[in-house]
């Protein structure tokens, strides 16, 4: 097996699995698996098995390296522990649990059908998880990871016997690895044959502030390809794996009574607010996408920063793991990325009354209390996930509610030189000394934030100012 391909099979079997085997095997079989996602990328993935009807799994795509339980279920005995199911709507207010579920289905027929005889789910549930884009498809199973179970190995094997596939119309033509690529599922009667491999995210990611928010009024401009968005934070802008229905392009496009959807152009975090362009058509959206590689869409943000910066270009490099924290070095290394902000201003101003922190979410990280913060205005220069964030808590002035860089950078003001690739770093007598020193780094980072910290996207503009737009005041001016 090739290190892509295990790769992609480690996510794709990373959750519970249920294997509604081919006709000739006997019986459905479920693994689960639990995961414990409190120690971030402390852990490397390990397979045991034990008897499981309860599983907390971690959503496929989040950077998270987590422990594993697999269980052996007879399929029958479904899913007594789990809670009640109903609709996915109304939003709940508590976070639940993570659950992924891994199919591969025994007869064909509709889709919604078949997840809810497997998972023991009512149908107007599963017909939600569809809508949210909760549902993936791929024509041939994913290979099980080298720690795979026996029963996964097995049903793999039975479903991808060269003899089965010939059978296959639907792959003829294909390779097995272009056959395992996953789609969304996108309506409830869509038809699913024998050996068709389905993921089911049955706790979706939800957006709660979705539903808080007075959409029409964070509307800056609507022109004829497309609308610029006022961004609140602690929202998606285009929504995640495991929900497209919670994001700003479906709520804006209902607020604006749009009959297409809007689409999205341009990313910034969840926990940011501000500037957002999303397109009318998907030929602006490829025509948007094209200045931005030709830079000529220009982005400023307001930081509030709880130390201040000197005004000036500055440069870090950065790791090019797409997976969070983002680590970032002041020297040169290799293959890194370039990561260069302009701090035009840096002005102090009060530090957010606990009102605000409150209304915000803005969470305590372990700062030392004081009375003032300093608002910095940044030209980006280049635009790399968490670039701002990284680069402020690497300066010793992490965005006031980070939860995930102002705790490193506290860990580190207190302890120079536990940061590997910082101005103190220590110089390591061998390879695996410095990989544990990477890891107890990672491990100082915190959590991603539940709503807004201290960054907004306060202009965009495009063609040489033609285009020109601003978000109204930050939230920490209120």
């Amino acid at each position: 097996m090739t290190s892509v391909a295990m790769t992609v099979a480690s996510m794709l079997f990373s959750g519970s699995c249920r294997s509604l085997a081919m006709p000739a095997a006997a019986r459905a079989v479920r693994i689960s698996r639990a995961a414990l996602v409190n120690n971030r990328n402390k852990h490397p993935p390990s397979w045991c098995c034990r008897s499981s009807h309860n599983s907390n799994t971690a959503l496929a795509g989040e950077a998270e390296f987590l422990t594993t339980d697999a269980g052996i279920l007879n399929a029958t005995s479904s899913s007594d522990s789990f809670r009640k199911y109903d609709r996915l709507l109304p939003c709940p207010s508590h976070k639940t649990p993570p659950r992924i579920e891994h199919l591969v289905v025994s007869e064909g027929g509709p889709v919604l059908e078949h997840i809810c005889k497997a998972l023991d789910l009512p149908p107007l549930y599963v017909s939600d998880l569809i809508q949210f884009g909760a549902v993936y498809y791929a024509l041939v199973c994913p290979q099980p990871p080298p720690n795979a179970t026996e029963e996964q190995i097995r049903v793999f094997k039975e479903v991808t016997e060269p003899s089965v596939l010939r059978k296959r119309a639907s792959i003829k033509g294909k390779t097995v690895r272009e056959a395992q690529k996953t789609f969304r599922v996108t309506h409830v009667d869509q038809f699913v044959e024998p050996g068709t491999y389905l993921r089911v995210h049955v706790h979706p990611k939800r957006s709660p502030r979705c539903y808080e928010i007075d959409w029409r009024s964070r509307i800056i401009t609507v022109a004829e390809s497309y609308v610029v968005l006022d961004k609140p934070a602690g929202t998606s802008v285009g929504g995640t794996t495991d929900n497209i229905e919670e994001s700003c392009a479906t709520f804006a496009t209902r607020a604006l009574g749009m009959t297409t959807p809007l689409m999205t152009t341009h990313q910034i975090d969840n926990c940011t607010e501000g500037c957002v362009v999303l397109a009318r058509t998907k030929e602006y959206c490829s025509v948007f996408h094209g200045k931005i590689r030709e830079k000529k869409v220009k982005k400023f943000y307001l930081a509030l920063a709880a130390f201040p910066l000197p005004t000036g270009i500055i440069t870090h490099y950065m790791r090019p793991i797409d997976m969070a924290p983002r680590l970032i070095s002041e020297d040169f290394i290799k293959g890194w990325h370039l990561c260069q902000l302009e701090v035009l201003e840096c002005r102090k101003v009060p530090w957010p009354a606990t009102a605000i922190q409150d209304k915000y979410c803005i969470e305590d990280c372990g700062w030392p209390s004081q009375d003032y913060a300093y608002e910095c205005k940044i030209n980006l220069l280049t635009g790399k996930t968490h670039q701002i964030r990284a680069q402020f808590a690497a300066y010793k002035a992490p965005l006031i509610g980070d939860s995930m860089y102002m705790p490193a950078a506290i860990a580190n003001m207190s302890n120079p030189g536990l940061n590997p690739f910082g101005k103190y770093k220590k110089d390591f007598s061998s390879e695996s000394e410095k990989e544990t020193a990477v890891v107890n780094w990672i491990a100082q980072h915190g959590k991603e934030p539940s709503v807004a910290i201290g960054l907004q996207a306060c202009q965009i503009s495009w063609d040489d100012d033609e285009h020109f737009y601003e978000a109204s005041s930050p939230w920490w001016r209120c």
